[in-house]
């Protein structure tokens, strides 16, 4: 099978190239990440849904992103420890384009995501006296539809590039979970197409949400050096750091992930391997805490919650 080509029914994942002696040590960081990721985002959406003072757009933003990470830690997250755990590497060849699909969409919502509550906080800011009138249920409506067209339109090409392929060198996937290029370049055939499209994907997704979170959050940055309270200038500053240094980390490592598929060649295999896993697990962890946890609202309904009961 790796002298010729064929047209595989399944792959092999790798899991972590060169460190399978110590799988089932690197399993626990994994699974303790994954179940943070799952109890903290679920515990977010439970107490939004529960409490009536929540039900505002920035926390109703937060609800949804909290949702997104909980499918997408769990898209990535139970394969992984399968592998790690029980050595359960062959996953179908749809099901490893299904979990492509769903892993590069919800990278996308969240990224959109991320975007939506950034334009949020510069417009409570930059306009408070408008605010109301800007943040609609309407205008959240089709911004969560907008999101999911845009995941779908830019995402699905990709399977149906990678299905036209007539044979594949190997069924061997030189990753932890099916990624894009990871994919493509198993293929016995030019792949410069969706290469292309991926590139496309990835610069018109990434590059644009970054650049709008930028703007919004260097807007901000010129209202809060214009208040003229000094406390009112920190809490703003509390506020708006954690939410930087998170997109800043999810992109950063994003692009990492991406760039080193392409011209990684002098980067030992498990490094990049461990950065696009964590990629997909650290700010689903992240998320409940610097967007959540961190707010007084919502830590205030959660000693509610607990005292009540």
């Amino acid at each position: 099978m790796m002298n010729s080509s064929f047209y595989p029914t399944y792959f092999l994942l790798v899991g972590i190239p060169g460190l399978e002696h110590e799988h089932i040590w690197i399993s626990i960081p994994f699974c303790i990440v994954y179940i943070l990721a799952l109890l903290g985002n679920i515990m977010v959406m439970t107490v939004i849904l529960i409490s009536p003072r929540l039900h505002q757009p920035m926390f109703i933003f937060l609800s949804m992103l909290a949702f997104n990470d909980s499918l997408l830690s769990t898209t990535i997250s139970p394969k992984i420890l399968s592998i790690l755990w029980f050595g359960d590497r062959a996953i179908s060849f749809n099901g490893c384009l299904l979990q492509m699909f769903f892993i590069h969409s919800f990278t996308s919502i969240e990224s959109g995501f991320l975007l939506s509550m950034a334009y949020d906080r510069y417009v409570a800011i930059y306009k408070p006296l408008r605010y109301n009138s800007i943040i609609t249920s309407r205008l959240i409506f089709k911004l969560v539809f907008v999101l999911l067209v845009r995941a779908v339109i830019l995402v699905s090409p990709c399977l149906f590039l990678i299905k036209r392929f007539l044979a594949f060198k190997t069924n061997i996937i030189a990753h932890s979970y099916c990624e894009h290029m990871a994919v493509v370049k198993l293929a016995d055939a030019d792949i410069r197409v969706n290469s292309i499209w991926g590139l496309f994907v990835a610069f018109s997704i990434v590059g644009s949400d970054l650049i709008f979170i930028l703007l919004s959050y260097i807007m901000i940055f010129n209202v809060i050096f214009h208040l003229p309270s000094t406390d009112a200038r920190l809490k703003v500053f509390n506020t708006c750091i954690p939410h930087i240094c998170v997109f800043l980390s999810l992109y950063s490592m994003g692009i990492f992930s991406f760039l080193s598929h392409r011209s990684g060649r002098k980067i030992p295999p498990y490094i990049h391997i461990i950065f696009s896993d964590f990629y997909l697990l650290v700010p689903p962890m992240l998320n409940p805490l610097v967007y959540g946890i961190k707010t007084n609202l919502i830590r205030e309904e959660i000693r509610r919650i607990l005292w009540k009961h």
